[in-house]
């Protein structure tokens, strides 16, 4: 989905996604942020690092892609285990169809994987709500935060989950992840589903 749209998913309410009191602050090109503060000789340190080869240059990882942030992955993490990978490039109608099994009780992380290109992007968020028969069970927000534009794929790590544990809890979950920032561009959004199993079988 491109970067100007906003269009919010019909399960998603915008205070879920966005915190309506924020105010974010104005987007910078690199040059901007790179010609502010001079005289402080730390900080333009930092940036230089910070920014690497987009002083320099423009980085453009797809030239036919106009958008910001391109999501490239969606994995589960568990120690000891194989990731669990979603390739986000593709028909994203058919994620619902490629389903994870999780072991109750487990920890596990979600990871995505994404490229900045052509300016920074401030404010990184990704955004889930997980149902079960159609009603909400869990609302996670994580800030991911401000990425300069990169030629390799950066990643966000969440903190650890548990996965629900019990016959109760045992069955299939349903999740609308979104991935936005400040500005409340939609960078992408999609639905994927997950079963949780008395074990990993």
């Amino acid at each position: 989905m491109a970067e100007t749209e906003t269009k919010h998913h019909p399960e998603h309410h915008d205070e879920d996604v966005h915190d309506a009191n924020y105010q974010a602050p104005p987007e910078k090109t690199i040059e901007e942020i790179m010609a502010a503060d001079q005289e402080d000789e730390s900080l333009r340190r930092y940036k230089e690092a910070l920014l690497g080869a987009a002083q320099t240059e423009k980085i453009i990882v797809d030239p036919n892609d106009p958008r910001k942030v391109i999501v490239k992955k969606l994995a589960l993490v568990v120690e000891g285990r194989d990731d669990m990978e979603l390739d986000l490039t593709g028909d994203l109608s058919q994620l619902k169809k490629q389903l994870f099994v999780i072991k109750e009780g487990v920890q596990y992380k979600v990871r995505i994987d994404f490229i900045v290109q052509r300016e920074i992007v401030h404010g990184l968020k990704y955004v889930q709500k997980t149902s079960r028969l159609g009603v909400t069970v869990d609302k996670m927000k994580h800030m991911v935060g401000s990425y300069p534009p990169k030629k390799e794929i950066q990643f966000y790590l969440t903190p650890a989950e548990e996965a629900p544990s019990g016959t109760l809890s045992r069955g299939t979950y349903s999740v609308h992840s979104v991935f936005t920032d400040d500005d409340k561009h939609i960078h992408l959004e999609w639905d994927w589903t997950f079963e949780i199993k008395k074990d990993w079988a």
